[in-house]
């Protein structure tokens, strides 16, 4: 064995071990912590090194038992055993019944009845004739002190929780055989919920050198190594000159440094924020709202019609408890109900169907982002611009394009002066400005909610053509039930696919990632 090599590359700690221990000791964790005085974990970690060098063996295992609190004895611990606190009771209020004292205490019968009979079987406690739970006075006093007057039983246990924690597992072999016999009662070997200690063995590795520690601890003693070496040099050594006295370690350049984790966001987290700094840039105000919508803000008040395939069970998240909301905000649910069914006001001829008033309360998890928008027009200013970055939820298959509960970037522009060249200058600030879109197209569509109706279609280097969102402007029907004379346009896109573009992703699933490296490099990337 090379022991200039060796010993250049060995660690303090296991200096510290080869320096003082011989050939002929055996070596456990604990007995190198404790004759070290090394912090906990400190000695398992030095012993492996050196099996891993080859300068150590197992010799055997020895198996031993040891005990553990259960968190029912960490309970006991904090607020004492149960016959700890019916014996304090007892001395405080005698008289009291066994139901008496288990509702007092707030412990179950059961507990409460078990605590009695072992103190009752050291001759603490009995029952008189009303059934009361009281001392027997000859073998405890009501009026001496204690712990002085605590029964050996109960100052054992006390004992045993005191030592079990912090420092547990107890082994074994540091109990008195007094400590044995009443953990053989309150120890079970897999922790039942009902006891206070777990009882489990355990296999201690005992080691001893090979032949290469005598050659090691003379070259060690040559080099004046003892594993006090000092790791770092401080600001505070060369004000005080305190370096040129101490013993530095060796260093090895050739080392790789520590890898530097910066705290950074996550990289669609910041593109959110981007997308709504620019938003606010153009002087959109932001709007936000509940995850839980109604029907009516969600559907009607957009001019969906009940009977819409889009209300269906397999399109919407209903809510179980609550079911239906308390009421709808007038004279809005009247202006749609009209609306509905024949056009009120706004020139239509509406559905021609019986509006349904409580149909419309049942709450659900919103499922566009639009009903923000709709929900925004009553109090909107004229003109004005609004936007928010919204939660929403589907039932759909989940890949590549799709998710179950995705996100929407949602927006209205209200004046005189809007029309669609209006609404085809914020589509194409998305597609190409924000999500970095090289290929754009414009495609009709159909929204119960707007006329005309616009999708935005961008094309991915990898996924190909696929839709961004929709978009259009508010039909009458819309505007006019919620209190709006004016234009507006409006559209929901799907932010999550913006991303998916601008961060250069094949799969929306790799923006929720849970693997934090992959979301580091993403952000190393962008």
């Amino acid at each position: 064995m090379d022991t200039q090599i060796t010993v250049k590359n060995l660690h303090p700690l296991e200096i510290k071990i080869i320096r003082h221990y011989s050939l002929q000791d055996e070596l456990t964790v604990e007995k190198v912590e404790r004759d070290l005085n090394l912090k906990n974990g400190n000695g398992n970690q030095a012993l492996s090194w050196l099996a891993g060098k080859g300068l150590l063996t197992e010799r055997r295992r020895n198996s031993e038992t040891f005990f553990e609190l259960t968190p029912r004895g960490k309970t006991w611990k904090e607020t004492g055993a149960p016959e700890e606190r019916l014996l304090e009771l007892t001395r405080l209020k005698p008289g009291l019944t066994l139901p008496e004292i288990a509702e007092t205490l707030k412990i179950p019968q059961k507990d409460a009845g078990s605590a009695f009979g072992n103190l009752a079987k050291l001759g603490i406690l009995q029952l008189n004739s009303a059934k009361q739970a009281v001392l027997i006075q000859e073998n405890l006093g009501p009026d001496q002190p204690s712990p002085r007057n605590t029964p050996e039983y109960l100052q054992t246990l006390r004992g045993l929780l005191d030592k079990a924690y912090p420092n547990f597992p107890l082994p074994e072999r540091d109990l008195s055989p007094r400590e044995k016999q009443i953990l053989s009662n309150l120890a079970k070997k897999r922790g039942a919920g009902d006891a206070p200690f777990r009882e489990f063995r355990r296999d201690t590795p005992v080691y001893a050198f090979t032949e290469a520690q005598k050659a090691l601890a003379e070259a060690l003693e040559k080099a004046g190594l003892s594993g006090d070496e000092t790791n770092t040099l401080t600001p505070e050594m060369l004000a005080a000159g305190t370096w040129r006295t101490q013993t530095f370690r060796p260093y090895n350049v050739k080392v790789p440094p520590t890898r530097l984790l910066i705290g950074r966001k996550n990289p669609y987290a910041e593109f959110l924020e981007a997308v709504k700094d620019k938003l606010v840039s153009l002087g959109f105000e932001e709007f936000d709202g509940p995850l839980v919508e109604t029907e009516f803000w969600n559907c009607d008040a957009l001019f969906m019609p009940q009977f819409h395939s889009a209300r269906d069970i397999h399109d919407v998240y209903h809510l179980a408890e609550p079911q239906k909301a308390k009421e709808i905000e007038e004279p809005w649910l009247s202006n749609v109900a009209e609306t509905h069914e024949t056009g009120g006001s706004t020139g239509s001829r509406g559905w021609n169907y019986p509006f349904d008033r409580e149909f419309t309360k049942r709450l659900i998890l919103r499922s566009q982002g639009t009903v923000l928008s709709a929900k925004t027009l009553p109090r909107a200013a004229i003109p004005g611009k609004y936007f928010g970055m919204l939660r929403c939820f589907r039932y759909d298959r989940v890949d590549a394009t799709h998710l179950s509960d995705f996100y929407q970037t949602e927006g209205i522009v209200l004046g005189e002066e809007v029309n669609l060249r209006t609404l085809l200058g914020f589509l194409e600030m998305f597609a190409r400005e924000v999500a970095g879109a090289k290929e754009v197209k414009y495609v009709p569509g159909y929204f119960p909610f707007t006329e005309p109706s616009i999708e935005v279609h961008i094309k991915h280097p990898v996924l190909g053509w696929f839709e961004l969102g929709g978009s259009g402007i508010f039909r009458p029907e819309v505007t006019s039930s919620l209190g709006v004379k004016v234009p507006v346009a409006a559209w929901g896109i799907g932010i999550d696919r913006m991303a998916l573009m601008a961060l250069g992703l094949n799969d929306l699933r790799d923006l929720f990632s849970y693997d934090i490296e992959q979301v580091r490099l993403r952000r190393t990337q962008a």
